[in-house]
């Protein structure tokens, strides 16, 4: 909420960050493009740091939300989405989201620190790392996908 008691025209689906950098996906979430259930919202990915800033575009739909809480619940129990002993120390796993080659890409990886890459491959084929070294935000991701969800479900 504003000062003022409203709600921003861009709202935050997720944030990692710590003292030094952070990456975002921030949703314009007033002007749906489409409609029914063909609507979609213009967002961006937003990474800040001392080396790299910088943002790229896509779209999300309200499906792209419900990836992301999969995304989130995976990222919470690590061991039964990689198979529980399958995995070698050598051989990372995390979650990719939004699914599909249609726009830029983050990939999650639940490490330590938690390493999140933005993948430009559709456009400029230019991917940057950002190691995150405060791992435990998933929760306050996921309060940021319910308010989210929230303001695109609400009647207008």
């Amino acid at each position: 909420m504003t000062a003022d008691g409203r709600t921003p025209a861009t709202l935050a689906l997720l944030r990692f960050q710590d003292r030094a950098q952070s990456v975002a996906v921030e949703v314009d979430h007033l002007a749906p493009l489409g409609s029914g259930d063909g609507r979609y919202y213009e967002a961006r990915i937003v990474v800040r740091s001392g080396f790299v800033n910088g943002q790229v575009g896509l779209t999300v739909s309200l499906e792209d939300l419900d990836e992301w809480e999969r995304c989130l619940d995976a990222l919470e129990a690590p061991e039964a989405e990689a198979g529980a002993g399958d995995v070698t120390d050598e051989v990372a796993w995390g979650v990719e989201w939004p699914a599909g080659d249609r726009s830029a890409w983050l990939e999650v990886v639940p490490e330590d620190p938690l390493e999140v890459t933005v993948h430009d491959m559709p456009s400029t084929q230019i991917s940057v790392r950002v190691p995150i070294d405060d791992p435990d935000q998933l929760p306050e991701n996921r309060l940021r996908l319910e308010r989210l969800r929230k303001a695109l479900t609400q009647p207008v």
